[in-house]
């Protein structure tokens, strides 16, 4: 506990001054962002809590932490640090403290530590995949300019799953992949700002895009569950955990099904 507790204040210290001391300072407020980029930023909220409450109960039980304490304490690492990075942007001019981040990040680490508890085991995980979109052109500032800023600024190509594994809801005896997930995908498409609006970024001229939510469903992979000798590869396996694998999906948006071949 004590590593952590010096990681955590050295990041937060870290944070403050490298990012947040470039933007004007403003008394606690709070900032409604809910329908902003149609929720996709609050399943990311979401997924990091999941991610860091994960690995906080993995580090606790390594060093020998019992089961309870490392799954509450670990558990709720991702909470604690998104939320602190909220009450930083709520003193920021800039943005201000989003109760629905606040909730995003409840979820995230409550399916963690729910399903320890349940289960004593992850069953349903938080994937994501990304594909490169024409959108970033429009506005790189905001979407990014380059394919690393783009896989992070560009919510048009982003899709956040909820992969549950299959083996894991039946009987131990029964012959079926361990591995094999189904999944269930959301993303977004056709936006360039965060309301959606047809607003003038280019040569003054109009660009008519109208955005929509889309939702997926497909086959996956849980690595984490591929057995394996080598303990280099479970460390590779463990660290790309996260990724959905890409497969063919069939989306559900406005305008009717759609079939997709391979789906990233």
């Amino acid at each position: 506990m004590g590593t952590e507790v010096v990681l955590y204040s050295s990041i937060m210290v870290g944070l403050n001054s490298l990012w947040y001391n470039d933007f004007e300072r403003a008394p606690f407020h709070f900032f409604n962002d809910n329908a902003e980029w149609r929720g996709i930023d609050k399943v990311g909220h979401s997924m990091t809590g999941y991610y860091v409450g994960v690995l906080g109960m993995d580090a606790l039980r390594w060093a020998g932490v019992d089961e309870r304490k490392s799954r509450w304490y670990g558990g709720g690492l991702g909470w604690f640090f998104l939320t602190s990075f909220e009450v930083l942007d709520g003193t920021s001019a800039e943005w201000g403290f989003s109760p629905g981040d606040l909730i995003a990040n409840t979820v995230g680490a409550g399916m963690a530590i729910g399903q320890d508890a349940l289960w004593h085991e992850q069953r349903i995980a938080f994937k994501f995949s990304s594909h490169q979109t024409d959108y970033a052109a429009l506005r790189p500032g905001t979407l990014g300019s380059n394919w690393r800023e783009r896989v992070m600024k560009d919510y048009n190509g982003q899709t956040y799953w909820l992969s549950a594994n299959l083996h894991s809801f039946m009987q131990e005896e029964r012959n079926f992949p361990r591995w094999l997930d189904v999944s269930v995908g959301y993303s977004i498409d056709g936006m360039i700002d965060g309301r959606g609006q047809l607003i003038d970024f280019q040569d003054n001229l109009s660009v008519g895009l109208q955005g929509k939510s889309q939702f997926f469903l497909s086959l996956d992979a849980d690595l984490w569950r591929i057995k394996t000798k080598k303990k280099w590869l479970r460390t590779v396996l463990k660290g790309i955990g996260f990724i959905k694998i890409p497969a063919p999906a069939i989306e559900f948006s406005k305008g009717g099904p759609t079939w997709h071949w391979l789906y990233f």
